[in-house]
């Protein structure tokens, strides 16, 4: 029988997830993670696989081991014998350079002979979304210019329209680039010759 916690934990200024499981029968391990936004700051991992395999084995035991764990934490956590490692988790993201581009629609983005691309933009380091980048779209391998830009909105979003060009016979691709002082990034959708659809993402 696998158990877990959940708790939100305030320091200071902040709110930290404390989370432990019980990872159940096939992999005997109570895991604790505290985390942010989505972004891990602490772990913590105990094997009870000797205890599982013993006679004093039974699931009340192993449910207050997961509560004593999971309190540790809070209590490491609260305090602040988990400042440094968070200190530094902290300045790994903060240093971690890179955007990351995602098309919405990936399933509908050519329809009646036009391209309606719905593109979002964040910082790969916190999530955030990137508001007034501009979002080079194009259709590589076509006959004529199949080149539009967007700028993104106050929720790193935009918007590109326009009409499909020509087709040649080729390597054809739908293109998707941008790019700010963190980094930049490209997203590329082959095509089939005088394909209607994408075949799949190549990046």
């Amino acid at each position: 029988m696998s158990s877990g916690f959940n708790t939100d934990v305030r320091v200071g200024d902040h709110v930290f997830h404390v989370q432990t499981e019980d990872r159940g029968p096939n992999r005997p391990v109570i895991d604790t993670m505290v985390y942010q936004n989505g972004r891990i700051f602490h772990r913590r991992a105990s094997d009870y696989q000797e205890f599982r395999d013993s006679a004093e084995f039974s699931d009340d035991i192993l449910r207050r081991r997961v509560e004593e764990q999971h309190r540790s934490v809070i209590e490491d956590l609260r305090g602040g014998r988990l400042d440094a490692e968070i200190a530094a988790a902290v300045e790994k993201a903060s240093a971690a350079s890179g955007i990351q581009l995602q098309l919405l629609n990936p399933n509908s983005w050519l329809t009646a002979g036009n391209v309606l691309l719905d593109v979002e933009l964040l910082r790969r380091a916190d999530r955030q979304p990137q508001a007034g980048v501009e979002v080079n779209a194009a259709i590589e391998g076509a006959l004529s210019d199949g080149h539009c830009t967007g700028t993104t909105d106050d929720q790193g979003r935009v918007r590109i329209q326009f009409p499909m060009p020509p087709l040649g016979k080729g390597d054809l691709a739908l293109v998707i680039q941008a790019q700010t002082k963190a980094g930049k990034d490209e997203i590329r959708f082959a095509m089939r010759s005088r394909a209607k659809t994408p075949v799949a993402p190549t990046s």
